[in-house]
């Protein structure tokens, strides 16, 4: 402790994640710390049916084989710190693997692993209590189903950690940004009551969590980019020990740090950003203050927080049937029309043999044709589609007809057709997300380094502080001319479960009243028509004056979210390019400066 900066690089957003983020923070040199985000739900739930087959597996095995292997007497040379929740499911399994890493390199580097979050043994009683999931209020579901079960930990066990001398922290399920607020807390000697600082820490770790989505990656301006994408640079963080943070990229390296690009990240995936939930603070970013301060440098301030929760957020994972889906292309005129007389045939055919075999129907069936009939609301036919065909069932092999069939109708299909694949694919298990809640003196938790055990309690619950009252922009001038919106903003979507995240960063803050103005929730509900439930369709709109940026949460639009849903786009990564295109009524003094 003691520290009045420390500098953290982000190097990964996914399991699957390119592994040049360590080697460029390596070669930067004067970083503190390296983090690693590998886990999602769906990933949880891959690495459970790993872990079932094999005892030794169910953990990121590219974080020991891809990341560390050619790079860990680099680290232990400049004395970096890494903290990574690369442990999945297993996370002692990984830790051993990084020992014998280190033991063949004759290194001399402290693994520390904390475990705690995998309530998968509890399935049963858990089920018995009748937890049910928060968002849906659905019962739990058959505990034989069930793949993994994991609560979101937070920060202050890997700080602890690190107190006792560790050079690489290994968890399980922990919150994305928990690995970088940890750092911090070990750093600064932050508290469990010092709020805002946590709250500036998390955020710092938000930025941090998705590598390079804040140094131009998926950015709005893409075309800044495009000849760098190739080296794009990871982002790292410079943490004040007041909470302010600098953001930059590695020298030398592609992408860009921007307003724009850590303004696009900051708003990615938050929900109500007054009250973004963890497991160590709720987060207000709706303050939060983006300045460019130099070239490739980014300031951030403002965030603030109230007392954690009580209970930590658990995610289950299981298992409920199968889907199977084809994607194919038509060329030529009517190609919208062809495709889809052929996917309905397919399905007619399909649909016609699980009759004759006294199978039930499909429990959901989609035809998607992509060029044709466009979401920016352009009503012309295209000549060259992609249609997609998928379908659910309870059962693998009724699921795996509509692969038959559309294959077998490829003699008798319209003109046009064509595909690409090296063989008919295979139905795949369709896994759910149920999210719940639960009390934190429910979920002990340990550290382990070398072959010592600690028990490390549960974490407290502190008294909760009331919410603070929303803020609104003020009234949008007269206006006289119409511009899209991607003249006004950046734009950034993602996913939660089954809801929609869209945050709008204004390029200017003098255009927020106009884009509020014009995106009220009819008018977002009307662009997303086609998506969202037509018989109760919800949409929340967010206001965060400290930038002017608007938040959007559309509930129930992904059909299920994730592997549970036959959507193209189940994961909600195109949403803030359809919005991109939305008309906004703005004056003509601001059309003429555009």
């Amino acid at each position: 402790m003691g520290a009045r900066t420390i500098r953290i690089g982000g190097a990964s957003g996914f399991w699957g994640e390119a592994d040049i983020g360590l080697p460029q923070f390596l070669a930067e040199g004067d970083l503190d710390y390296v983090v690693f985000d590998y886990l999602a739900e769906i990933t949880m739930s891959i690495m459970a049916r790993a872990r079932a087959k094999d005892p030794g597996r169910g953990f990121a095995s590219d974080f020991v084989t891809a990341v560390l292997k050619s790079n860990l007497s680099e680290v232990a040379r400049q004395g970096v710190k890494l903290i990574s929740n690369a442990g999945g499911v297993n996370p002692l399994a990984c830790a051993a693997a990084v020992e014998a890493l280190i033991d063949e390199a004759g290194l001399d580097l402290k693994v520390a692993v904390i475990t705690g979050d995998d309530l998968l043994s509890q399935t049963v009683a858990l089920s018995a209590v009748g937890h049910t999931e928060m968002f849906a209020g659905e019962k739990f579901p058959d505990p034989g189903t069930v793949a993994s079960v994991n609560a979101y930990l937070g920060a202050f066990p890997i700080a602890r950690a690190l107190d006792q001398g560790a050079d690489i922290v290994i968890t399980g399920r922990c919150v994305d940004s928990a690995v970088t607020l940890g750092a911090c807390i070990h750093a600064f000697g932050w508290g469990r009551q010092n709020w805002d600082l946590l709250s500036a820490g998390s955020l710092a770790g938000h930025i941090l969590e998705c590598g390079p989505q804040a140094t131009g990656g998926n950015f709005t301006d893409w075309h800044e980019v495009a000849d760098t994408i190739h080296k794009i640079g990871y982002p790292i963080a410079e943490i004040a020990a007041d909470g302010t943070f600098e953001m930059s990229k590695p020298r030398g390296t592609g992408g860009l740090v921007s307003v724009g690009t850590v303004g696009e990240q900051m708003l990615y995936e938050i929900g109500d950003p007054q009250a973004y939930i963890l497991p160590d603070v709720i987060c207000d970013f709706s303050d939060v203050e983006l300045a460019q301060s130099g070239p490739g440098r980014v300031q951030v301030s403002g965030a603030k927080g109230r007392p954690a929760p009580a209970t930590y957020k658990v995610s289950t994972t299981f298992a409920d049937g199968w889907r199977a889906g084809m994607v194919w292309f038509f060329v030529g005129q009517d190609a919208g029309h062809k495709a889809r007389a052929y996917g309905d045939a397919a399905l007619q055919r399909a649909n016609a043999k699980l009759r004759a075999l006294n199978a039930p129907a499909f429990d959901e069936e989609m035809i998607e044709v992509i060029g044709d009939r466009s979401s920016f609301g352009d009503p012309a036919p295209a000549n060259d589609v992609a249609v997609k065909i998928a379908v659910k069932h309870r059962d693998a092999k009724a699921a795996g007809l509509i692969l038959k069939e559309a294959t077998g109708l490829g003699l008798s299909a319209p003109p046009g057709l064509s595909g690409f694949s090296g063989g008919r694919p295979k139905p795949s298990p369709v896994v759910r997300l149920f999210s719940f809640l639960i009390a934190k003196d429910q979920v002990p938790l340990q550290m382990h380094i070398g072959s010592e055990t600690t028990d490390l309690g549960t974490e407290p619950t502190p008294t909760q502080l009331p919410a603070p009252s929303p803020q609104f922009p003020v009234d949008a001038a007269k206006s006289g001319a119409t511009v899209p919106l991607v003249k006004l903003a950046f734009a950034r979507s993602g996913d939660k479960g089954n809801k929609a995240n869209i945050g709008i960063l204004p390029r200017d803050p003098a255009f927020a009243p106009h884009i509020w103005a014009a995106l009220d929730d009819a008018e977002i509900a009307r662009l997303f028509a086609h998506y969202l439930d037509g018989q109760n369709p919800r949409v929340e709109r967010f206001f965060l004056p400290g930038t002017g940026a608007i938040n959007i949460l559309l509930h129930d639009v992904l059909g299920g979210g994730g592997v549970a849903s036959l959507r193209n786009d189940p994961q909600a990564k195109t949403y803030g390019q359809i919005l991109l295109q939305a008309p906004i009524p703005v004056p003509d003094t601001i059309a003429e400066q555009l």
